[in-house]
C-alpha cells in the first residue's frame, strides 16, 4: 500500500483560474456520479480546456463540508460532506437496516430468526479475526463456536473473543458508550491474544513508543496522535458516539457510527486490537440507534474480500485534509453489499429449507431438526453435539438431545462416543436413504 497523492495547493490553482473556467470546472464536478479523490481524478482524462488541477478546484467548489467536533493529530477538525452518492446510499441502507429479518424475507418463520442471528454473529467474529491476521480456517472457527469448545490457538482465541464481545454488545446496546465500556470491550476482544496481558483494556501511555502504520519501502502511512492526548480524545469520541458532543452537528446515526469507526482506527488507542474494537463500536452505535438488521450483517466478511480498499478509504481521508466522506462512502457501500449478501443468503436458505421441508413433512420435524437435516444433506462430514445444537438454536441441552436422538431413530444420523460426549454424524448413505425412503 502506498500513500495517495496529495491534492494540489488550492490557493495556487485558484489564482490561475478565470471565472469562466471555474464555473465550467464546478459544473463538471457536480455532474460526476462518484466522489473521486485527487489521486483518482488525476488519472482520468482531463476535459478539453482544463487541467486536472483546475478541474480539482471545481471539485472543491462543488463540495459543501460540515466540520465535526473531532480533530486530527494537529488539531484540525475533520469534516464530512453530503453529496448525492452519500444521500442515495444512506437512504437505501438506512431503510434496509432499520427493518427486521422477517421483512427481508417475507414468510420467514419467527422461529428461524434466532438461528440466522447466531450464524451471523459467528461469521462476523470469524471474519473480523481473519482480517486482523488470526491464523485459523473458517470451518475450524465456526465448528469451535458451534461446539462451544475452548479455543486451542491464538487465532481461535481471537475468534472466541470477538464472539463474546458481539454478544456483550447485544446485551448493552441501549446503554451510553463510555470510556470505561470501551476499555472493557477492548479487554474482551484481546484477552489472551496480546504478548503482554497488561495491555488488555488500557490506553497507550506517553512512555511507550506509539504504534504507527507503515507501507512499502518503510513509507509512513499514518502517525496517530500523541499518547498524552488519548484520554481526552476518547472522552470526546464517546460523547460524539452518543450524539451528545459539544458543538456537534446533527448527523444521520449511520454516518455517526461510521465516523466513530474511522476515528477509533485513526486515534489508535491501544497497542493492538484497534481494528477489532473500531468495528465493534460501529455495531454498537448502529444498534443503539435502532438499525436492528446490522447485527445480522458481517461487514468484516466483506472487508476481507478487499482489504486494500478499506485501507485506502482511511488514507484518502487523511491526505485530503480530513475529509471523512471517502470513508463514509466506502462503509455505506460495504453495508449495501453486506445487505445484498444477506438477502441472497436468506433467500437461498429459505428455498433450501422449503424444499427439505416438503421432503420430510410427513416425519414431523421441527425447524431445528430441519436445519440439521439440510446441513447433513449438504455436508457428509458435518458433526453435531448436544452443546453445538443447543448453541446454534438457543435451546436447552435436554431439548437439543431429544432433537438429535430423534433424527438418529429416523436413520438420518448415527452417534459415536467422543470422550464423555456423544457426537452425531450423517449416515454414510444419506443420499440413498433420502431417495429410497417414501417418508423422505
Amino acid at each position: 500500500m502506498k500513500l495517495p497523492a496529495t491534492p494540489p495547493d488550492d490557493g495556487a490553482t485558484l489564482a490561475e483560474l478565470d471565472m469562466t473556467q471555474l464555473f465550467r470546472a464546478t459544473e463538471l464536478a457536480r455532474a460526476m456520479p462518484d466522489y473521486p479523490s485527487w489521486d483518482k481524478l488525476r488519472r482520468r482524462p482531463a476535459p478539453a480546456g482544463l487541467t486536472h488541477e483546475q478541474l480539482w478546484m471545481g471539485v472543491r467548489f462543488s463540495r459543501s463540508y460540515e466540520p465535526l467536533p473531532l480533530s486530527d493529530r494537529l488539531g484540525n477538525p475533520f469534516r464530512v460532506a453530503q453529496p448525492v452518492i452519500v444521500q442515495r446510499l444512506l437512504h437505501e441502507v438506512s431503510i434496509r437496516t432499520a427493518g427486521t429479518l422477517t421483512s427481508s424475507v417475507p414468510g420467514m418463520p419467527e422461529s428461524q430468526v434466532d438461528r440466522f442471528l447466531l450464524s451471523s454473529i459467528r461469521e462476523e467474529a470469524v471474519s473480523s479475526s481473519l482480517l486482523e491476521g488470526a491464523v485459523t480456517t473458517r470451518r475450524v472457527a465456526h465448528d469451535m463456536l458451534r461446539a462451544g469448545r475452548a479455543p486451542r490457538t491464538k487465532g481461535e482465541r481471537m475468534v472466541a473473543n470477538n464472539y463474546a464481545a458481539m454478544q456483550w454488545i447485544r446485551q448493552h446496546r441501549e446503554e451510553d458508550i463510555t470510556e470505561e465500556a470501551v476499555l472493557h470491550l477492548h479487554a474482551l476482544l484481546t484477552a489472551g491474544t496480546l504478548s503482554d496481558e497488561a495491555d488488555e483494556g488500557r490506553l497507550q501511555t506517553p512512555e511507550e513508543e506509539r504504534v504507527v502504520v507503515g507501507g512499502a519501502n518503510d513509507e509512513l502511512l499514518h502517525e496517530p496522535p500523541p499518547a498524552d492526548q488519548l484520554p481526552a480524545r476518547l472522552a470526546r469520541l464517546c460523547a460524539f458516539a452518543n450524539g451528545a458532543g459539544a458543538g456537534q452537528p446533527w448527523l444521520h446515526p449511520l454516518v455517526r457510527a461510521i465516523v466513530v469507526h474511522f476515528m477509533f482506527g485513526y486515534d489508535h488507542y491501544f497497542v493492538d486490537g484497534n481494528g477489532r474494537t473500531a468495528r465493534a463500536l460501529f455495531y454498537w452505535v448502529a444498534l443503539r440507534e435502532g438499525h436492528w438488521l446490522v447485527e445480522f450483517l458481517s461487514l468484516s466478511q466483506r472487508l476481507t474480500k478487499a482489504p486494500a480498499k478499506y485501507a485506502r478509504a482511511y488514507l484518502d481521508t487523511e491526505v485530503d485534509h480530513g475529509d471523512i466522506t471517502y470513508f463514509v462512502i466506502h462503509q455505506l457501500t460495504t453495508l449495501q453489499q453486506a445487505l445484498d449478501d444477506l438477502d441472497q443468503y436468506l433467500s437461498r436458505k429459505a428455498s433450501e429449507d422449503a424444499q427439505a421441508a416438503r421432503r420430510v413433512r410427513s416425519l414431523g420435524l421441527n425447524h431445528r431438526q430441519l436445519a440439521v437435516f439440510t446441513r447433513a444433506l449438504a455436508d457428509s462430514t458435518a458433526r453435531f453435539t448436544v452443546k453445538s445444537h443447543a448453541n446454534s438454536h438457543g435451546i436447552t441441552l435436554p431439548t437439543a438431545r431429544t432433537d438429535l436422538a430423534s433424527l438418529e431413530s429416523m436413520g438420518i444420523l448415527f452417534s459415536t462416543r467422543v470422550g464423555r460426549s456423544l457426537e452425531w454424524r450423517p449416515v454414510d448413505d444419506i443420499a440413498r436413504v433420502v431417495e429410497s425412503s417414501p417418508q423422505l
